[in-house]
């Protein structure tokens, strides 16, 4: 893990399946950065935020916080809602300008309403949210560790980022080509020529097809980006991270490497007189076998299963020395 930290990696992913620990090991290696002395930023996109229980202080609101007690830490608990409902006001803007300029009196709400009710709107309005934090925020932070959701929201929303382009060049092109069929039919063409020019719709497009590109070069550079898996030795688990892995080598995201978590110390089974951990840890030494099997070098850490959650600044020192040792 430590030999992955100490890369000039700027953007980091955690994901993994629900329960696993993935805002944990995104706030310890957050932590690990900050205590360095570089600026770092923890975003979390998971809609089930616990930046605030985990820190023990109130990260909500969708701004950008300091994390008090940690120098050089800040954090942002991104609230989807929020950026649903500003996306969903540039989709009607942009539809109203699209209709305006065809002339036609169209009621434009319900039209909205079928495009944002679309299951992977809320995943469209993430990924630009994704884009602004990418871009804005990467020129003031050394790092920036994003904990994303369980896994089918984090696929979807990754794999936003090949597909986002495709609609991009699709819709331009749509644009362009309802623009040159108004100029061919107009009278008044060096007039039309010129609103053509400021075409707000047609200038929105290719200012999110810009920003796309740039942060899809960052998403796929394998200097700036990588994507780490979080497991716990259950059978289940391991089954999601292994689909997991195709899924982002599909989407050309480089992977950085699976933490395995909530590992049973030896010590502690025989410490436990009714067998109960005995039993469980010979199962997760089954299931430690078949993550060598499937993952084999991409393990980066094995983490102790700690006898308390962790929740605090002190207690997240803890886990940082044992997911970096």
């Amino acid at each position: 893990m430590k030999a992955l930290l100490d890369t000039k990696t700027k953007y980091f992913f955690f994901g993994g399946k629900g329960g696993v620990g993935k805002t944990v090991v995104s706030a310890a290696v957050a932590l690990y950065y900050a205590e360095r002395g570089e600026r770092t930023l923890l975003a979390s996109f998971n809609p089930v935020h616990s930046l605030s229980s985990l820190f023990g202080q109130n990260l909500s609101g969708g701004a950008i916080k300091p994390v008090a007690g940690v120098d050089n830490l800040y954090a942002v608990e991104v609230e989807i809602g929020d950026v649903v409902e500003k996306y969903k006001e540039r989709v009607a803007s942009l539809l109203r300008e699209i209709f305006k300029w065809a002339e036609l009196p169209v009621d434009t709400r319900p039209l909205v309403e079928i495009a944002t009710t679309n299951p992977s709107f809320h995943e469209a309005a993430a990924f630009d949210k994704m884009m602004d934090v990418v871009l804005n925020e990467g020129r003031n932070y050394s790092r920036i560790i994003f904990d994303m959701a369980a896994v089918a929201n984090a696929v979807r929303l990754i794999g936003l980022s090949k597909l986002y382009g495709l609609w991009l060049q699709r819709t331009i092109k749509m644009r362009q080509e309802a623009l040159s069929l108004k100029y061919q039919l107009s009278f008044r063409k060096e007039k039309v020529l010129e609103e053509i020019k400021k075409d707000p719709v047609l200038n929105d497009l290719i200012s999110l097809q810009e920003r796309y590109a740039k942060v899809r070069e960052i998403l796929r550079d394998p200097q700036q980006t990588r994507f780490v898996f979080v497991t716990i030795p259950t059978v289940l688990s391991i089954s999601v991270v292994k689909r997991f892995i195709d899924m982002v080598k599909a989407y050309e995201i480089p992977i950085g490497g699976v933490v395995v978590n909530m590992v049973i110390p030896p010590e502690e089974m025989e410490r436990d007189k009714t067998g109960f951990l005995k039993s469980k840890g010979e199962e997760q030494a089954r299931n430690l076998a078949l993550i060598d099997q499937y993952f084999g070098g991409l393990v980066l850490s094995r983490v102790r299963l700690f006898p308390e959650d962790i929740v605090g600044l002190d207690r997240l020192r803890q886990f940082v020395k044992e997911l970096v040792k």
